[in-house]
């Protein structure tokens, strides 16, 4: 019997091993789909234009709070359609600001509930100029 949080994902990216393709948990593989809406470009995949959030074009822009501004609202929304399913929009928290240690780094907080069973995580990711 495999239960909700025990399921079995396929690894991203995809690889293949001694059994066949590499496997991850549901953890690893929620985090997998944040890592790929931050760093996939608007465009980039064919049939899906408007997936992705872009940040690493991010680095050519001025780091103010109009770009945290505009950056959270796109991944609040990019992502709300990514993990749908997993995370309810309301259960999820995106925060952009500069790295206190380093201010040309844009720093993006996003906190979420996984809905079928009630797990809290915080993930932070730095982008670097």
């Amino acid at each position: 019997m495999t239960r909700l949080n025990q399921t079995v994902y396929s690894d991203f990216p995809l690889r293949l091993g001694s059994e066949g393709v590499a496997t991850t948990d549901r953890m690893a593989h929620i985090r997998h789909q944040i890592e790929q809406v931050l760093f996939t470009d608007p465009g980039e995949r064919w049939f899906r234009p408007d997936f992705g959030a872009g940040v690493r074009a991010l680095v050519f822009e001025p780091n103010g709070s109009a770009l945290w501004q505009i950056t959270r609202q796109r991944l609040q929304a990019s992502l709300a359609d990514a993990l749908a399913g997993e995370v309810a929009p309301r259960d999820l928290e995106v925060e952009v600001s500069a790295s206190p240690d380093r201010p040309e780094q844009l720093l993006i907080i996003i906190s979420y509930r996984l809905t079928a069973i009630n797990h809290v995580e915080s993930l932070t990711f730095e982008v670097s100029r």
